[in-house]
């Protein structure tokens, strides 16, 4: 394994890893590490979401504004 390094964690974060661990023997190592690929999983998917919604932007407008739905709107 790498180098190891200490970090200082607040209580309530401490008492939270031990909640999220899988199994008793898992590392706190482990368990950062895999919240920090779920993270950056999300981070991205989060990103392509954002990216189909600005694309999808222009046409819902195009789709949405129009004159014949107003028409409906008002009878």
């Amino acid at each position: 394994m790498g180098k190891m390094t200490t970090i200082q964690l607040n209580k309530t974060v401490l008492h939270s890893l031990k909640e999220v661990k899988e199994h008793p023997r898992q590392t706190y190592n482990e368990v950062i590490a895999k919240m920090i690929s779920f993270f950056k999983y999300a981070k991205k998917t989060n990103q392509y979401d954002e990216f189909l919604h600005k694309i999808q932007q222009p046409k819902m407008k195009e789709l949405w504004d129009n004159q014949e739905d107003e028409v409906w709107e008002h009878a």
